[in-house]
């Protein structure tokens, strides 16, 4: 074949192959040369490339060069990647093995298994975009790994092919880290041990990675290698360096140098007010009465950036780390304890340096003025919420007998009662949800999940933070301080006509541009209701992410123009941040971070707070799966808290757990998703399914990899708020039903419980067939002549249509 280019490998390429056609090299050349997209075809017709043989192989070459990142694929042209832009991006891969690369301010792009090798969950990468596939889905190339978040990981012993190797857990179980023989000897490990390894070399697109062993953990109860596995997994900081700690703990107690240029409030009863299981403690309150009418309240917030200082080991670390990290009965902390637990905690009866919030408040609990200011205090009493709200329930007793201490308390407490009022006018969103808490055993096994209660002292608490935060953002705007914003944006269209649809059903207005005063009007008309839990978590899925930005666009959920984090600098680091910008103004000095820098640190502590949340939550709900293996085969009693077009999601009264019902299990009829209603409704006999029903469930299955809890459906008990007569509904008998998939929806299976986001994927129609049900065998003998002479009908026209089908299958053929 006569060919009409000049390719720079066209040797190389004779070699390789007996019918060459344009290498890699000369396509891309190509491309930049004629300066546009270019299709297949017209690559063919470029080249003149005229037998069917050549065409295929070029096709193959465009497609895997898109794959290695070399050609950019829209819908049918080609484009050299080098020309797309790159972005930085952070990996997260869930627990079927599904990876994206997460770019601040675009949309996530899939990444192929080919790419995932190389990288761990939680990796900072360079990614570009290759193709957009037939769903519309943006898949991209990953051309750089900029940072390794994963140092050491946690796996089980595994063998094959007579190689070792350790298999992560999930979100890295795509990632088996390979291990010399005689490093497995050496540890005296087995096949199926848990060890601690550290990674040598990383993995790439063609070779896994290896590492050594770091410990045994054979010897520990899969309770107590839980937090560490999650730790290391997500590649949360863990451990503190020498140097760090060592600055951390050079510190001295306040002396009179400190103290100077501060506002002494030593005398004044300030006290903190926290959980029974707080350690530390960086908040405290005071209010008095004004004399001409109002309110002074004065928060108090332990000024961490007077020991945190710029471009210190301890800065450094605590910026990676952006964030505490709360698991059940452990944590993570930002900062060393030495300052965490000591110098920066506003610990009773010891001096302690602050930034303090001084406000004034009408009568109405209006704020008429603040200021911000450093100051030294003096903790009067460590108080509890318990102890707060038992001494404002009448208990005097319940507080230290100090006078000036109790008559803050009294104040703050009167008005609470006004800003209750205020915040219910301004529409701030208050869910019914119920929170839970945990205790454990010895070796970190859940004991107990209990219902958490908030009483008035939370509520009071949370109220003066919000008072200190709001002043903050003001400030901020007032002044045109670079600082990042605590920004919660309104909910998207799409979300809202899910909600507005739903409301619809209850007899609810909604309208297409909801205020928060709409929302707060479906939740006090809600509020009372049996399912209100099940109604709320509808309104709570339709909102946004809250986010920290250097641009101001309003508190959406709590009704505020202007919102910020101020009151959390021992476990926040963009309060932390806010104190530093504050005091330049006060002492009128350039201001520490700006500009592009102030952008970026957004992003950073937005993921920093994302990835803290994942990896609480992954060890709470392992937890829980490890909690209900106990339970395998009891009966509970739940209320369904989501529905989707493949189940049921149910939340067990007694218990607090979540798991699903499986559509196929919920008896023999046809079951169809109503997205308006949040229901599954049987097509033949019309049982339906809808938020708030209670059921009787049993466990039925637990899978710790997945953190899913499978339950079995024993009897529907109530729909609508009513009760549902003893004989329905009809159920499958367990390991009888078969499900026939009217419209396969892979992702159906693969959506993860918390999502349970309504109308996020095509409706499956799912129809379950089971062995007649109990009441069939009451039925008398003509009811089964009739269906038996019914189900021979059924069988000869299902005989024909067979027929039918392979006459029209051989004339096709």
């Amino acid at each position: 074949m006569m060919k009409n280019w000049v390719d720079p490998e066209a040797k190389a390429e004779a070699e390789r192959y007996e019918n060459p056609i344009p290498s890699r090299t000369l396509i891309l050349e190509t491309i930049e040369q004629l300066n546009s997209p270019q299709s297949h075809a017209d690559l063919v017709e470029h080249f003149q490339i005229a037998d069917q043989k050549s065409i295929d192989a070029l096709s193959h070459r465009l497609i895997a060069m898109v794959r290695d990142g070399q050609l950019m694929k829209d819908g049918f042209k080609f484009q050299r990647m080098a020309d797309q832009p790159s972005h930085e991006a952070t990996v997260y891969i869930n627990s079927k093995g599904f990876g994206t690369a997460s770019i601040a301010g675009h949309d996530d792009l899939l990444l192929p298994e080919r790419e995932l090798r190389q990288v761990f969950n939680g990796d900072r990468v360079k990614v570009q975009q290759t193709s957009v596939d037939r769903k519309g889905k943006a898949w991209g190339f990953i051309s750089e790994v900029v940072q390794r978040r994963v140092k050491q990981i946690i796996g089980k012993v595994s063998q094959h092919d007579g190689e070792y190797f350790i298999q992560p857990a999930n979100p890295n179980a795509h990632q088996p880290i390979t291990l010399e023989k005689e490093l497995i000897e050496h540890a005296q490990l087995k096949l199926g041990d848990s060890v601690r390894i550290a990674i040598d070399d990383y993995p790439t697109r063609e070779e896994f990675a290896t590492g050594h062993v770091i410990q045994s953990m054979a010897d520990k109860a899969d309770t107590e290698i839980i937090i560490p596995q999650t730790i290391l997994e997500f590649g949360l900081p863990y451990e503190f360096p020498e140097e760090v700690l060592k600055e951390a703990e050079s510190f001295k107690e306040p002396n009179a140098k400190d103290r100077e240029g501060r506002i002494d409030l030593r005398d004044l009863p300030l006290v903190t007010i926290d959980g029974e299981d707080a350690r530390d403690f960086d908040d405290a309150v005071y209010a008095e009465k004004r004399s001409g009418g109002g309110y002074r309240v004065v928060v108090a917030i332990a000024d961490v950036s007077h020991y945190v200082r710029v471009g210190k080991p301890l800065d450094d670390e605590a910026q990676e780390r952006g964030t505490s990290v709360y698991f059940p009965h452990f944590v993570l902390p930002m900062l060393p304890e030495a300052l965490s637990n000591g110098l920066c905690s506003l610990n009773p009866h010891v001096d302690r340096l602050c930034m303090v919030c001084d406000l004034k408040l009408s009568r109405a609990g209006r704020v008429t003025g603040f200021e911000f200011y450093p100051s030294v205090m003096h903790s009067k009493a460590r108080l509890t919420y318990t102890q707060v709200a038992q001494y404002f329930d009448g208990d005097s007793a319940a507080v230290p007998e100090d006078r000036e201490v109790r008559k803050s308390l009294n104040t703050l407490f009167q008005l609470y009662q006004v800003l209750k009022d205020l915040r219910a006018k301004r529409h701030a969103m208050e869910f019914e949800t119920v929170e839970t808490y945990m205790t454990f055993d010895d070796l970190g096994g859940i004991n107990e999940i209990l219902p958490r209660t908030r009483n008035d002292a939370h509520k009071l608490i949370e109220e003066c933070m919000l008072l200190a935060n709001v002043a903050a953002a003001e400030f901020a705007l007032e002044h045109d301080l670079p600082m990042l914003y605590r920004v919660h944006e309104p909910p998207e269209f799409s979300r809202i006509q899910k909600v507005r649809d739903f409301v619809k059903l209850l007899g609810l207005k909604f309208p297409d541009q909801p205020t928060q005063a709409d929302y707060q009007a479906v939740i006090e008309a809600t509020k009372d209701r049996i399912d209100a839990p099940s109604i709320h978590a509808v309104l709570l899925r339709s909102m946004m992410q809250a986010y920290y930005g250097a641009k101001n666009a309003g508190h959406y959920g709590l009704a505020y123009e202007a919102y910020t984090h101020f009151t959390s600098p021992i476990r926040r680091y963009p309060d932390l941040l806010l104190h530093r910008a504050i005091k330049a103004k006060l002492a009128d000095k350039p201001f520490p971070l700006s500009g592009a820098a102030l952008d970026d640190a957004g992003e950073h502590f937005s993921q920093t707070e994302r990835r803290a949340d994942e990896a609480s939550r992954s060890v709470t709900m392992w937890l829980k799966c490890h909690y209900m293996q106990q339970h395998l085969g009891d009966e509970f009693v739940g209320v369904i808290s989501a529905v989707a077009e493949f189940g049921l999601f149910v939340t067990l009264k007694d218990l607090y757990v979540d798991g699903m019902v499986h559509v196929s299990q919920l008896g023999d009829d046809f079951f169809v998703f109503d997205q308006v209603s949040q229901s599954l409704v049987g097509q033949n006999r019309g049982q339906t399914f809808g938020l708030g029903d209670e059921v009787k469930i049993k466990v039925a299955g637990v899978n710790l990899e997945e953190r899913k809890i499978d339950f079995e459906l024993i009897q529907q008990l109530t729909h609508a708020g009513r009760a549902i007569r003893s004989r329905a509904p009809r159920v499958a008998k367990a390991g009888t039903a078969q499900v026939k998939e009217e419209t396969f929806n892979p992702r159906a299976a693969k959506a993860p419980a918390e999502a349970r986001e309504s109308g996020d994927q095509p409706v499956t129609k799912k129809k379950a067939k089971s062995k007649p049900s109990s009441y069939g065998k009451k039925a008398d003998k003509k009811t089964s002549a009739k269906a038996e002479v019914k189900a021979k009908d059924k069988a000869k026209k299902k005989s024909k249509a067979k027929k039918k089908k392979a006459n029209a299958k051989v004339r096709s053929e």
